[in-house]
């Protein structure tokens, strides 16, 4: 059955986000299953950007109709090009350039990981549905996708009942990463603790500046998304802020690691290409990021199915305001456990006009803060009464 755009819309977005996440996550376990994952789903979004592009130039009858509908496009161009330079990112892994172990160590011990779970003969999962297993609260660990043969099911939800071979993408601490490999009848990775620093070489600099590039791009995907959404020129010059400093990061990058190319022999120089490669494909994504915020800076309102595809992706993007005396007013983000408790990630919080991106844990909540979260559907309404927003969930943004 042929899709609408709406679908495609959708799958793209879904399909782009979830590359990323797998992309850098093949890098940090040298993964090549999960670098293979992210071809896979490159060469889908290759259908779906296609057959996108031909139902925008079968639905155009009028130059009011072309105008509208070239947003749609320029959206799904910033979409295609994030899908691009995650494959690149993965190539990385598969063409065995290697990494440094600094870098891996980085990404491994981050708050946040993303892991690829195969369900095994051995496995005490299948048969169960995801809210029997309470993934969350049991290992920290949150299912944002399913792979079922050649299919995909993106935010799956509680009611999902998991068959064997399934293949989970989950996202949490990386202690939960374990956990579930065992559940699923697989071999704990049992990774070691990362080294202890004393004195930063060139080399750690080059990775210490690469994993910030790395957050800042992932941030402002969500931004973009965020900004078209609700149609927020503040949140597009965020973004636009944002992709200035990938621009410096990667300058700095590049100075790095030509200073650590003098400190390594001839067997170490492919890891720093993948280095440059990596921070190259994540100045890409910012670069994106911050062309699909033009629809939220133009004067012209975009097409309606832009916003009900962003609603309706696996992961929609949506605000929370802390109201005085609320239950999150005074507690940090790990106390009150915003994934676990609402499937809600924090992408930022803003105070008195200025943003802080990615908080951490220790983050205190205030009244007056707007969180702008990303997450399933049905997390929209545990997060805002959690933090006492009254505004309708469905009405989306800011009200």
């Amino acid at each position: 059955m042929r899709r609408n755009v709406k679908e495609l819309l959708v799958e793209a977005k879904d399909a782009s986000e979830l590359m990323v996440d797998l992309a850098y996550a093949a890098v940090f376990f040298d993964d090549d299953d999960l670098a293979r994952e992210v071809i896979r789903l490159e060469e889908r979004m290759d259908d779906a950007v296609a057959e996108l592009r031909i139902l925008c130039m079968l639905a155009t009858r009028s130059p009011e109709d072309a105008e509208q509908l070239s947003g749609v496009l320029g959206m799904v161009n910033a979409i295609e090009e994030i899908a691009d330079a995650a494959e690149d990112i993965a190539r990385v892994v598969l063409k065995d350039l290697g990494v440094p172990g600094e870098l891996r160590d980085d990404l491994r011990h981050a708050e946040e990981v993303l892991a690829r779970v195969k369900l095994r003969a051995t496995n005490r999962m299948a048969g169960a549905s995801l809210r029997d297993l309470a993934l969350p609260s049991e290992t920290g660990m949150w299912v944002i996708a399913i792979r079922r043969d050649v299919d995909f099911v993106y935010g799956p939800s509680g009611e999902t009942v998991l068959l064997d071979s399934d293949v989970l993408f989950l996202q949490g601490p990386q202690e939960g990463v374990d956990m579930v490999r065992e559940l699923a009848g697989g071999e704990p990775h049992n990774l070691d603790p990362p080294a202890e620093r004393k004195k930063l070489s060139n080399l750690e600099r080059a990775v210490d500046i690469l994993v910030e590039m790395k957050n800042a791009a992932e941030v402002a995907v969500g931004l973009a998304y965020s900004a078209v959404l609700f149609g927020d020129a503040g949140l597009a010059r965020e973004v636009s802020g944002l992709e200035d400093r990938c621009d410096d990061l990667y300058y700095e990058l590049q100075r790095w690691v030509l200073r650590a190319a003098a400190e390594v022999d001839d067997a170490e120089l492919d890891e720093l290409r993948a280095l440059l490669q990596i921070g190259s494909s994540s100045e890409r994504i910012a670069d994106a990021a911050q062309e699909m915020t033009r629809l939220a800076e133009s004067d012209d309102d975009p097409h309606p199915v832009i916003a009900v595809a962003l609603r309706e992706a696996d992961e929609i993007v949506a605000d929370a305001i802390v109201a005085s005396g609320a239950a999150a007013e005074g507690g940090t983000l790990a106390d009150l456990a915003l994934e676990t408790e609402t499937g809600m990630y924090v992408l930022g919080i803003q105070r008195g006009g200025r943003w802080v991106y990615r908080p951490r844990g220790h983050q205190t909540l205030g009244a007056g803060d707007r969180l702008l979260v990303t997450g399933p559907e049905e997390g929209v309404t545990l997060l805002r009464n959690l933090t006492g927003d009254r505004r309708d969930p469905e009405a989306g943004g800011q009200g």
